[in-house]
């Protein structure tokens, strides 16, 4: 046979091959592309070829190879795809996959979201401001006098030397309280002002089942004029109705606050059904779950507000102190220990 009709022969051999399994490709490679493929004796019949024709012949054992190529890589995709669709047998795509596991909104989230929405729902907005906060905003704005105890070391983390001081080179501090967002909105905005902030407070305390280093806090204020100890009343029991229900009694008792004149403790009628409720109530019936008062004229002139002409009122809440309430958690420092055991069973709450 001619060399030129076993290379026209081989390229139509090329050309109607078949391999179905990845077998069948490698043993086509090897055949046609591999170190000893059937093209190589071939290109030693050029040298017994006349000059005038071995240039036509090395054109046509190259179309050989490259049909050789693109037949290869022809087959291969289409190996591959069928392997593809073989493993896919068998199985039912309409099946649910397997779960993923979901993560849960913290139970403080959870209690700050729905205090803050049954407050935004009454008009108040949400105010922000710095957890490494100034002497003069976290105590002296709010008419805490300079020998008061808060402001010792035993009481308040100070930052250490570094850090630029507030006004008046007052030190600076983890903030105690969430009064210090009001300090700063009442230098900003002018009355009316409506607002509630809450954020996270450090004070330097004993942990313990009851109390934390560090905790939530949500405090409101509302400064207009003729703004009365009654309005404030009847917003904080709208409030505690929302929170915990429509029958909800609750109760005011005098107490003192640097920042408020008069102030007062507010306390839920909790009951007495079981041995839990006589534990965290003390046996009265009352459980206290926040401080408010009316804002003194002398916070109100720190702030650069007349106190002639408006009057407010201010409130604050651990949020914590709600949420251990709301979810029967009798020890707060559940909530900072990131056990999921704990956390997953807040997984269904919205």
């Amino acid at each position: 046979m001619d060399v030129f009709d076993r290379v026209e022969e081989l390229i139509a051999e090329i050309g109607a091959a078949t391999a179905p399994t990845p077998e069948d490709v490698e043993a086509f490679r090897i055949k046609y592309l591999g170190s000893k493929n059937v093209l190589k004796p071939l290109m030693g019949a050029m040298r017994s070829l006349p000059n005038d024709r071995k240039r036509d012949f090395g054109q046509l054992v190259n179309r050989a190879k490259t049909a050789a190529q693109e037949k290869y890589d022809a087959l291969r995709s289409a190996a591959a795809t069928t392997e593809d669709s073989v493993a896919g047998q068998g199985l039912d795509l309409t099946a649910p996959a397997e779960p993923l596991p979901l993560g849960s909104r913290h139970p403080v989230a959870l209690t700050m979201r729905r205090i803050v929405s049954i407050f935004e729902r009454i008009g108040f907005a949400v105010a922000e401001g710095p957890e490494v906060e100034d002497d003069w905003h976290n105590f002296t704005a709010m008419n805490t006098p300079e020998d008061h105890p808060a402001r010792d070391m035993q009481d308040t983390f100070y930052v250490a030397e570094g850090l630029p001081a507030g006004p008046n080179n007052s030190a600076m501090l983890l903030r105690t309280h969430t009064s210090s967002v009001q300090a700063r909105t009442m230098e900003t905005q002018k009355p009316p002002i409506r607002i509630i902030a809450p954020g996270r407070v450090y004070r330097n305390e004993t942990i313990s089942a009851r109390s934390h280093a560090q905790f939530h806090q949500v405090e409101g204020l509302y400064i207009a004029e003729k703004v009365s100890f009654a309005d404030m009343k009847a917003t904080l029991l709208h409030f505690a109705r929302e929170m915990y229900g429509a029958d909800t009694r609750i109760r005011l008792r005098p107490s003192y606050f640097p920042f408020t004149e008069p102030s007062a403790e507010m306390d839920i009628w909790w009951g007495l059904e079981t041995e839990h409720d006589h534990r965290i109530t003390k046996g009265t019936g009352w459980l206290e779950i926040l401080g408010c008062g009316m804002v003194d004229p002398a916070v109100l002139e720190n702030c650069g507000i007349d106190p002639e002409k408006y009057t407010g009122y201010a409130f604050g809440m651990g949020i914590e102190r709600q949420a251990m309430l709301l979810y029967n958690i009798t020890d707060i420092r559940l909530m900072f220990e990131n056990d999921v055991r704990f956390l997953r069973q807040f997984a269904s709450v919205l």
